[in-house]
C-alpha cells in the first residue's frame, strides 16, 4: 500500500512567477550564444552586407552613394594592377603554401624526438609566428640590404658577384617577401605536424621496424597516411592565411617597389584609403571571397574523395 502511494506521488508543481528547470536551462544557453550572435551580426554580418551593396556603388566616403551597376566589376577586371595582383597573389599562395608546408613537416619530424633540450629549439622555431610583424619586418629590411645586409654577404662569401636587391627591386621583391612569409609561419604550423606526429600509434612503427623497414620506409607507409588530416588542415589554412596576407607586406614594402608586391589585399587596401573608392575595394573583395571560398570548396571536395 505503501509503494503504491509513493508510486503515484507527483513532483512538486513549479513556484508560482518562478521558472522550470527546463526554462532555467534554455535562459543560460541563450545567455552564453546571444553576445556571439550579437557580435557577428555587428561586426560581421552588417559589413559584409555592407560591403555587398558598396560592389554596386561608387562612394568615397563622404559624398552620397551613386548607383553604377557592374561598372566597378568592369573596371577592376580591365584595370592592369588588378590583373598583376591577382597573378602575383597566386605565385605568393603556391610557393608559401608549398614550401611552408614541406619545412614544417621537415621540422616536425627532425624535432619530434626525445633528446635532451628538444623544446628549446621547438620554441626558437615557433618564436617566429608570434613575433610583432614590424620588428620582423625591420629585422628583415636589414638582412635583405643590398651592400650591406647579410643575405648578400653570404651569397659574396660563396662567390655571387651579381647579388640580388631584393626589397629595392622588381625582380626580387616578391622573393624576398615569399621567404620571410615562410619564415615566420612555420614554427606555427610544425607545431601542427608534430601533435599529429605524436598521435601516431607506436606500435605500427614498431611492427615496421620489425619487418625490417627504414626509416624512410616507416615514414612513407606508416607516417604520411596518417598525417593526412594534419595536412588538410595546414593546407587550407596556409592557403587562406596566404590570399589575405597584408600586414607583413605592408610592413616589408607597403606594396612596392612600384606595384611589385602588391597583392589583392594591398589592391584593396589601396583602392580604399589612398584611392578613396570603396566601390572598386569593394568589389576587388568580392572577387578575392569568390577565389578563396572556390578554392576552399575544392579542397573539402578533394578531401573527401581521398577519405572514400
Amino acid at each position: 500500500m505503501a509503494v503504491k502511494e509513493k508510486a503515484g506521488r507527483k513532483s512538486p508543481p513549479a513556484p508560482k512567477g518562478g521558472m522550470t528547470l527546463r526554462q532555467r536551462r534554455t535562459l543560460m544557453g541563450l545567455s552564453f550564444i546571444t553576445p556571439n550572435f550579437i557580435g557577428f551580426f555587428v561586426l560581421n554580418l552588417i559589413p559584409i552586407l555592407f560591403a555587398l551593396l558598396l560592389c554596386f556603388n561608387k562612394w568615397d566616403g563622404f559624398n552620397p552613394m551613386e548607383f553604377v551597376g557592374l561598372e566597378n566589376f568592369k573596371y577592376i577586371f580591365t584595370h592592369k594592377v588588378f590583373q598583376q595582383a591577382v597573378w602575383k597573389t597566386l605565385i605568393f599562395t603556391v610557393f608559401s603554401v608549398g614550401v611552408t608546408m614541406l619545412l614544417s613537416l621537415g621540422l616536425a619530424v627532425l624535432i619530434n624526438q626525445k633528446l635532451k633540450g628538444i623544446g628549446i629549439f621547438r620554441t626558437a622555431i615557433f618564436f617566429p609566428y608570434v613575433a610583432s610583424v614590424v620588428a620582423v619586418a625591420a629585422v628583415w629590411q636589414m638582412l635583405f640590404q643590398k651592400d650591406m645586409g647579410l643575405i648578400n654577404e653570404i651569397l659574396r662569401f660563396f662567390g655571387v658577384t651579381d647579388v640580388p636587391g631584393w626589397f629595392a627591386t622588381t625582380q626580387w621583391a616578391l622573393p624576398g617577401v615569399i621567404i620571410v612569409n615562410i619564415w615566420k609561419n612555420m614554427g606555427y604550423y610544425m607545431i601542427i605536424y608534430l601533435a599529429a606526429l605524436q598521435d601516431v600509434p607506436t606500435s605500427l612503427v614498431e611492427a615496421g621496424m620489425i619487418d625490417g623497414a627504414n626509416a624512410w620506409q616507416r615514414f612513407w607507409h606508416i607516417k604520411w597516411p596518417l598525417l593526412r588530416n594534419a595536412t588538410f588542415f595546414v593546407v587550407m589554412m596556409l592557403t587562406i592565411n596566404s590570399f589575405k596576407s597584408f600586414d607583413l607586406i605592408y610592413a616589408l614594402t607597403e606594396g612596392g617597389p612600384g606595384t611589385a608586391t602588391t597583392l589583392l589585399s594591398q589592391y584593396i587596401y589601396n583602392q580604399s584609403f589612398i584611392s578613396w573608392d570603396y566601390g572598386r575595394a569593394s568589389a576587388a573583395a568580392m572577387v578575392l571571397f569568390a577565389i578563396v571560398a572556390v578554392i576552399t570548396l575544392f579542397q573539402f571536395r578533394l578531401e573527401k574523395k581521398f577519405s572514400e
